[in-house]
């Protein structure tokens, strides 16, 4: 099997950490982690056992590093060295790519992240293999809607300009007025910002319709994530760009009508069947002054016309759940089989 290095907690390297880990020890239970960090959030058999399995580790196997593209000049072992970097813009920094030639091999996600491994690193195409992220289709299974009057647009991923909560609280604010009947639920804590969690929340709950705008704080287990979202009628993710976004793929799952950037690492499970699809017209320098300097990459630009599309969604969905009721995504249900965490753990295998 191999030597796993990766986080495990709740964040998205660590669900995709934790996950795969799962997946892969289900084949080979000698599978031996070296978790980054303390372990938190998850426990279980795998885990305690593949961490005891140091023990024994055997140092010709290959290692999997799953983890940010900056830091991949450690490893375990003699064996052949997979980088497994989650990463969201078009291009990468020299630190980034010094880092990314320590590896043998590259994993990605998606064919777009493919993409610009190959135009931007030494890689050639047999070097780079995509390993798409998965759904715990056990926990996030189909549902009926909400169950509310109200139609509830949710959105979860942490405060970030990239994930495009500026623009989604424009929208809202110009697609509906105090008499529409309609909620916006934010789940996006972002435990790398501090204080700038309240100034997000801040901006959201003084806008024209706050009233209707709920923040609710991260939760502690996928099971507690998905009892959120069951009571959703539909995730809105006006991203600039993403690695993967975990939480679409989830709500997919769960049968909720989507609204998503037809732009970057998603588009691996998106299309105009289970998505309303908001199209880009330009890119632009990636800079928010917190996480991005606008010195490296670019993104999708959010501009009147998307910011027109996502507002002409979000009507159509509220309209449709108001007067004829919402059904169930099926095509999102039926993609959603197709990225299960057991697919990931296979293509894994099969990069190797």
């Amino acid at each position: 099997m191999i030597n796993l290095i990766a986080p495990i907690n709740n964040l998205g390297y660590g669900v995709a950490g934790y996950n795969i880990l799962k997946e892969l020890y289900k084949i080979d239970n000698s599978i031996s982690l070296y978790p980054i960090s303390q372990p938190q959030d998850f426990t279980g058999e795998e885990l305690d056992t593949a961490i005891k399995n140091q023990e024994r580790c055997l140092i010709n196997r290959p290692c999997v590093k799953i983890w940010h593209q900056n830091d991949l000049t450690t490893r375990v072992g003699n064996g052949k060295f997979i980088g497994f970097p989650i990463f969201e813009l078009t291009k990468f920094n020299p630190k980034e790519v010094t880092s990314l030639h320590h590896c043998n091999k590259v994993f990605v996600c998606s064919k777009w992240a493919k993409q610009i491994i190959l135009q931007n690193t030494k890689f050639r195409e047999d070097d780079v293999h995509v390993v798409p992220l998965g759904v715990d289709n056990s926990i996030f299974s189909p549902s009926t809607t909400s169950g509310r009057q109200s139609t509830v647009f949710f959105n979860c991923g942490k405060w970030e300009k990239r994930k495009g909560h500026d623009i989604l609280l424009e929208c809202f604010n110009n697609a509906f007025s105090e008499n529409d009947n309609v909620e916006l639920w934010m789940m996006c804590d972002n435990p790398f910002i501090g204080e700038g969690n309240q100034n997000w929340q801040n901006l959201y709950k003084n806008s024209k319709l706050g009233s209707k705008i709920r923040m609710i704080p991260r939760q502690k287990t996928h099971q507690d994530v998905m009892s959120i979202m069951r009571q959703a009628d539909c995730g809105v993710f006006p991203s600039r760009a993403e690695g993967w976004n975990l939480e679409l793929l989830e709500m997919m799952a769960l049968g909720k009508n989507v609204i998503a950037t037809n732009y970057s690492a998603h588009t691996e499970f998106c299309d105009e069947n289970n998505c309303h699809l908001i199209e880009i017209d330009n890119m632009e320098t990636a800079f928010d002054g917190v996480f991005f300097d606008g010195q490296c990459g670019l993104w999708a630009e959010m501009s009147e016309n998307q910011k027109e599309q996502t507002i002409e969604h979000m009507k159509n969905t509220h309209s449709t759940k108001q007067n004829l009721g919402l059904s169930i995504n099926s095509a999102g249900v039926d993609t959603a089989t197709h990225f299960s965490w057991k697919n990931s753990a296979q293509e894994l295998i099969n990069g190797l």
